[in-house]
């Protein structure tokens, strides 16, 4: 890569992540009116959170916007035109055809499994694994470097489509996500990781506008499931790139709500015997809208906790213990805080 960007210069970061921002809100009109045209449209339903006919195509928008500034980009970052970065966006498209097709005509589970498995399968063939796993009886993972990128790359594709049930989550977690790598991938020195953040960050943001509550346009599976693919490769490149024990306890704090959601609805429902790719309304920010929070602020609520566990992914990549301390410190008393107001609120006479 170039001297320019190994210097990470920002430059190339804020004009990604304008190009990414300014294309995705532009073109979010036309993915509206796209999805009017092919009946994209999401309809009530018993398990879902609107009561109204919304176009769920907006997920066209996020790609326009994320695959423009990739264009841009590709001019001045050699990095880009490689067979690993090509590999990188053959299974982005194939992820976005089986998002508009089911956005469309609704996939099949096992149908878009077949989808994400072939995304998968080229962009570990293309080169992009996880590599650096360091453990404290082995030293060396390459062994199950394969597996272990395939099940990460399937895992949160599918993560953040899960968190995709009230207007203006997954847009605006995904973006809180893809900040907080982008901050780990300049601490880790992985330029081309940064870019793809900032980009990816760019496109949630320029579509939050229209999607947060109450949408006016939703980004149904095309964008869910490209965001997660984004996500999932993108912290390959970046962060597992550069820390060795501390690569997985990172990124899991990174993007701690959808890992944990995934993991928490999948045991729940095998445990009752249903299918783990089974929609019902057992998801996290289903339980908050259940137990009386409006729509806003559990997405807000939702999005405060994605805060704090990104920072918590921050201070554990810098390495100092001080800095780990007064931050454990901080969320101790901001948690006390928390719990003796929803004490003091719930003993007031309403």
């Amino acid at each position: 890569m170039g001297d320019v960007i190994q210097e990470h210069d920002w430059i190339f970061f804020v004009a990604a992540f304008a190009c990414a921002f300014g294309v995705t809100i532009a073109t979010t009109p036309l993915a509206k009116k796209i999805s009017v045209r092919l009946n994209a449209i999401d309809r009530p339903r018993e398990r879902g959170m609107h009561n109204r006919h919304i176009p769920r195509l907006g997920g066209i928008s996020i790609v326009l916007g994320f695959l423009s500034a990739l264009g841009v980009m590709t001019f001045f970052i050699p990095d880009f035109r490689t067979i690993k970065f090509i590999g990188f966006i053959i299974g982005a498209l194939i992820i976005v055809v089986s998002g508009i097709i089911d956005d469309t005509k609704e996939l099949k589970p096992w149908m878009k499994a077949i989808f994400q498995i072939a995304a998968a399968i080229i962009v570990i063939m293309t080169g992009t694994r996880i590599e650096i796993l360091v453990w404290p009886i082995t030293t060396n993972m390459e062994t199950f470097s394969i597996p272990i990128t395939f099940i990460w790359i399937l895992g949160m594709t599918n993560a953040i489509n899960y968190i995709d049930g009230l207007d203006g989550l997954a847009a605006g977690v995904t973006a809180i996500g893809a900040l907080c790598l982008m901050v780990l991938c300049v601490l880790s020195g992985s330029p081309t990781a940064v870019l793809l953040s900032a980009i990816l960050a760019g496109s949630c943001l320029g579509f939050l506008p229209r999607n947060f509550s109450p949408a006016e346009i939703i980004m149904g599976d095309t964008g869910a499931l490209f965001l997660g693919y984004v996500l999932a490769v993108s912290s390959i490149m970046g962060v597992f790139k550069g820390y060795t024990l501390l690569a997985m306890v990172i990124v899991f704090f990174a993007m701690a709500f959808p890992i944990f959601d995934i993991i928490r609805i999948s045991i729940f429902r095998v445990m009752n015997r249903k299918s783990p790719v089974k929609a019902d309304r057992g998801h996290l920010h289903h339980l908050l809208v259940d137990k009386g929070l409006t729509h806003t602020r559990a997405v807000v609520l939702l999005y405060g906790l994605s805060l704090i566990t990104a920072a918590i992914a921050v201070v554990i990549a810098i390495r100092d213990i001080r800095v780990i301390v007064v931050t454990a410190v901080f969320l101790l008393v901001l948690l006390c805080v928390l719990f003796l107001y929803r004490k003091r609120t719930d003993k007031d006479p309403k």
